[in-house]
C-alpha cells in the first residue's frame, strides 16, 4: 500500500511558519522543488519537521526592508493581503489599502501578532558619501538637440562633428558612442546623440537629469510640428534653457518670420521680440549660423556658471549601452563629478566591473576622462541601463555585492510593485496635505479648438489656496507613449478628450500605474477635476479579493477541453467573476472563470477546503502547483 504524501505547506501550517522559510532545510536535504511539488513521503516529513523545530528561532524570523506595503507583507508572511487589511482594521482600527506602505512599528505588530519575528535588513554598503560639488572648475556644457522629424537634428549634428570635431589634435570620428564634444573658440561642447526627447524624457524618468541646455532644431520651410510641440513639452518640463535653431534657411521658400510667430504661440519669445529664447538662423547644408549658434551656447552656459569638481568622488550617468559581439557590454558614461579612471571599480545600476578600457569619441583609447566629458566604458559583467547612476567603489567583491542587491531587492519587489504615480484621488490627497503645490496634467484632444476651450476652463478652476494647476503639455492626437513617458517625468495625470488611448501607452500606463482618463463630454471633464481639487471624488473602485485555489491536478477531456482540478485554499471561488492565473511571482493569465463544477454537478461557488474543477476563458496551460485567484471589483464611497 503507498504511503501517503505530505505537502510541504502541511508541514508547514503544523510548525506555524512560511512555506518559503523551509526552503533552506529542503536543500540541505537535496529535495528538488518538483519532488516537493509532488508531495513528501512521512519518513522525510518527520525529518523535515526535526530539523525546523530545531532552527525554530530562525525560521520563525523574517529578513524585512523598513518599508513595506501591505501586499509585500502579506506575501513574505504568506497570507492573503485581505486578511491582512482585516487585522489591521479590528485590531488596530487601521483601514489600508493593499498598495499602502507600513512603518517599522506597524510591521512589527502585525508580524509579532502571526507569531513570526523580524530581522531588519542592513543598509546597502556606501558606496560613496553624498557629496556637495565644490565646483572648482568651469565644466563644457552638456547639450541635447531636438525638434520634429526631418527637421535637420541629424544634418546639424553632422556638419558639428565634421567641422568642429575634426579640428581636435587627434582626428575625426571613427565610432558612434551616443555622444561627443566639439571645439569652439578654445572651449569644450558636450553634444548627447540621443535618439529624440522620449529617450531624453525616459532618462529624467529613472531620476537622470543630465542635460544642460536644450537645442530646439525647427525646419524654416515647415515650422513648428507636433514633435516640435512635444520637444517643447519635454524640454519645459525639465527646466532648462531653450536655444531654438530654426535650420534650412538656405531654401526658398523659408520663412523664419512665421516659425518665429509659431513659437510664441507656445511660450518661446525670441530676444528680439523683447522675450528671452535665443533663436539664431542655421543651414546645416552651407554651414551659415552654425558658429553663432555655438557661440550662443557657450554665452548660455557661462550665464549659467556649471561647474565641477575633478577632484571629488566620480559620479557619472549611462547614456547608452549595448551588447557588442567583439568586446561584450558596453556603456557610455557621461562623467558629472569626479574623475574615471581606468581600472576603476564601478557599480552601474544593477551592474559592476572594472574598467578594462575607455574610448573617447573620436575612438582614440584614454586614461582619464573628467566632468562633462562621454567616453565608452568596457569592462561590466552585463549592459546597464540608459540613466543608471555609476560610482566608484574600492573593490571587485563590494561592487559585485551591491549589484546582487539591489539585484535581489527588485526581484523581490516585482511582485505587487506600484509605481509612485499619483492617481487623481492621492493627488488631492496630497494637495491636501501640502505635500504638493499643483496638480500636473497632460492634456490631449481632438482638436486644436477643444484644446484651447478645456485648457483655458482647466485654468479658471476653483482651487484650493496655495494650490495651482500646471498644464504639462496640450495637444491634439491620440495619447501615446511619449505623454505617458513625459507623465511618468512630471509626476502628471493624462485627460484626453474625444481621442483614444494606443495600445502602446495602454501598456506603459498600466506598467508605470500612470492615470489615463478619457471623456467624450467636456463638463464631465471639467467636472472630475474639480471634484478632486474640492476632494468629493465619485465612490472608487476597488479591487477585492474572493478567494484563491491551487491547481493539484490536470485534466483534458476527450472533446478537447482542459480542465484545471483545483483545491481551494482560502475564502470562495465564484463561476464567472473574474480570476488571475498565478505561477510563482508572475501573472500569467486573467479572465473570468467559466466553468466550475464540484464532483458531476455544476456549481456557482466553492469555498475554502473543497475540491473543484475549473475553466478560465480563453486559457488551457495549466501546470500544478499553479494559483488561481478570484476577485472583483467594488464601488467603494468615500466616507468625508
Amino acid at each position: 500500500m503507498a504511503k501517503t504524501k505530505i505537502s510541504v505547506r502541511d508541514i508547514a501550517k503544523e510548525l506555524e511558519v512560511p512555506t518559503g522559510r523551509l526552503q533552506q532545510i529542503l536543500t540541505e536535504l537535496g529535495i528538488s522543488d518538483e519532488e516537493a511539488r509532488r508531495g513528501l513521503d512521512p519518513d522525510t516529513a518527520q525529518t523535515i519537521k526535526e530539523m525546523a523545530r530545531e532552527m525554530s528561532e530562525e525560521l520563525r524570523t523574517l529578513l524585512l526592508p523598513p518599508e513595506m506595503t501591505v501586499r509585500e507583507l502579506a506575501q513574505v508572511m504568506e497570507r492573503d493581503p485581505t486578511e491582512i487589511q482585516r487585522h489591521l482594521l479590528v485590531r488596530y482600527k487601521q483601514l489600508v489599502a493593499p498598495h499602502q506602505k507600513l512603518d517599522k512599528e506597524t510591521i512589527e505588530q502585525v508580524v509579532a501578532d502571526f507569531g513570526l519575528k523580524v530581522r531588519w535588513e542592513e543598509p546597502e554598503p556606501a558606496l560613496v558619501q553624498p557629496i556637495t560639488p565644490i565646483g572648482t572648475q568651469l565644466r563644457p556644457p552638456v547639450v541635447t538637440i531636438m525638434g520634429h522629424v526631418d527637421h535637420g537634428k541629424t544634418s546639424l549634428l553632422d556638419y558639428i562633428r565634421k567641422t568642429r570635431v575634426a579640428e581636435r589634435e587627434y582626428g575625426g570620428i571613427t565610432q558612434h558612442i551616443g555622444a561627443y564634444q566639439a571645439e569652439y573658440q578654445g572651449k569644450l561642447i558636450t553634444f548627447l546623440d540621443t535618439p529624440g526627447h522620449e529617450a531624453f524624457t525616459a532618462m529624467r524618468a529613472r531620476g537622470a537629469q543630465v542635460t544642460d541646455i536644450v537645442v530646439l532644431v525647427v525646419a524654416a520651410d515647415d515650422g513648428v510640428m507636433p514633435q516640435t510641440i512635444e520637444a517643447i513639452d519635454h524640454a519645459k518640463n525639465a527646466n532648462v534653457p531653450i536655444i531654438v535653431a530654426i535650420n534650412k534657411i538656405d531654401k526658398p521658400e523659408a520663412n523664419p518670420d512665421r516659425v518665429m510667430q509659431q513659437l510664441t504661440e507656445h511660450g518661446l519669445i525670441p530676444t528680439k521680440w523683447g522675450g528671452d529664447t535665443e533663436v539664431v538662423l542655421v543651414s546645416a547644408i552651407t554651414g551659415q549660423g552654425v558658429d553663432e549658434l555655438l557661440e550662443t551656447i557657450l554665452l548660455t552656459a557661462e550665464l549659467m556658471e556649471l561647474k565641477a569638481d575633478p577632484n571629488a568622488p566620480f559620479q557619472g550617468t549611462v547614456i547608452e549601452a549595448k551588447l557588442d559581439k567583439g568586446r561584450g557590454p558596453v556603456a557610455t558614461i557621461l562623467v558629472q563629478q569626479g574623475t574615471l579612471r581606468r581600472g576603476d571599480v564601478l557599480v552601474v545600476g544593477k551592474t559592476w566591473g572594472r574598467v578594462r578600457a575607455m574610448f573617447d569619441h573620436t575612438g582614440k583609447a584614454v586614461e582619464r576622462a573628467t566632468p562633462a566629458t562621454p567616453v565608452e566604458v568596457m569592462g561590466l559583467n552585463e549592459v546597464p541601463v540608459a540613466g543608471d547612476p555609476a560610482e566608484r567603489v574600492e573593490s571587485e567583491t563590494l561592487a559585485r555585492e551591491i549589484a546582487t542587491q539591489r539585484q535581489e531587492a527588485e526581484r523581490e519587489q516585482k511582485l505587487g510593485q506600484i509605481g509612485r504615480r499619483p492617481s487623481l484621488q492621492e493627488l488631492f490627497k496630497q494637495l491636501q496635505r501640502g505635500e504638493i503645490k499643483s496638480l500636473n496634467i497632460i492634456l490631449k484632444a481632438d482638436t486644436y479648438g477643444s484644446v484651447e476651450a478645456i485648457r483655458d476652463a482647466l485654468l479658471k478652476l476653483e482651487k484650493p489656496p496655495g494650490v495651482d494647476i500646471k498644464i504639462i503639455s496640450a495637444n491634439v492626437g491620440n495619447i501615446t507613449e511619449t505623454d505617458i513617458d513625459l507623465a511618468i517625468a512630471a509626476e502628471a495625470i493624462v485627460l484626453g478628450f474625444n481621442v483614444k488611448v494606443e495600445s502602446g501607452a495602454q501598456q506603459q500606463a498600466k506598467t508605470h500605474h500612470v492615470d489615463v482618463r478619457t471623456y467624450r463630454i467636456i463638463y464631465e471633464l471639467l467636472d472630475e477635476v474639480q471634484k478632486a481639487l474640492k476632494g468629493l471624488l465619485e465612490p472608487e473602485r476597488r479591487e477585492v479579493h474572493l478567494g484563491t485555489a491551487e491547481v493539484r491536478a490536470v485534466f483534458k477531456l476527450s472533446r478537447g477541453i482542459t480542465v484545471a482540478g483545483c483545491y481551494v485554499l482560502d475564502g470562495k471561488i465564484y463561476r464567472g467573476r473574474p480570476a488571475r492565473l498565478w505561477r510563482g511571482n508572475q501573472v500569467i493569465h486573467e479572465s473570468r472563470i467559466a466553468s466550475l463544477r464540484h464532483l458531476k454537478e455544476d456549481v456557482r461557488e466553492i469555498a475554502a477546503g473543497y475540491e473543484c474543477g475549473l475553466t478560465l476563458e480563453g486559457f488551457t496551460d495549466y501546470q500544478e502547483g499553479d494559483r488561481i485567484e478570484c476577485f472583483e471589483i467594488q464601488e467603494v464611497e468615500k466616507t468625508r
